[in-house]
């Protein structure tokens, strides 16, 4: 693995302990000004680190308890000021409302070294589906 992917698996791990404690400011610093989201939640398309932020934190404050979130099956890319890390995630835990969380959720980053530090200019996740039902897949296995 070279530094600039290393970096990026760092980021991603820094990114996993933010969501465990539910602190945004991890997440935020890694945001750029120009960053792009497709996330799981509503709406398809966020535009900026305050939409992001905004989206994060209604999410969090969805769980009044703690959120499982792991992640699994890294993949790096990085050259020059450029990267990408894509993974899949694992949310587990118990909503507001009572509903049980437990899904597995795609997602790739795309990175850019912008001062000297990676910043997220692209996110996107995604839910596999069954195209027969509509459903979504929630676990690794079909």
């Amino acid at each position: 693995m070279t530094n600039a992917a290393q970096e990026l698996r760092d980021l991603v791990d820094e990114r996993v302990r933010a969501v465990h404690s539910k602190d945004l400011a991890p997440l935020a610093a890694q945001l750029a000004d120009d960053v792009v989201a497709f996330n799981v939640l509503p709406p398809l398309q966020l535009h900026g680190p305050a939409e992001v932020i905004e989206q994060t934190k209604a999410w969090f404050g969805s769980y009044p308890g703690p959120i499982g979130y792991e992640v699994e099956q890294f993949s790096a890319h990085a050259s020059g000021d450029a990267g990408f890390r894509s993974f899949v995630y694992h949310v587990t835990g118990e909503l507001a409302d009572g509903n049980q969380v437990d899904m597995w959720v795609r997602a790739t980053l795309g990175w850019r070294r912008i001062d000297g530090a990676w910043c997220i200019v692209h996110d996107h996740e995604s839910v596999p589906f069954d195209p027969a039902t509509g459903a979504a897949q929630l676990s690794l296995k079909p």
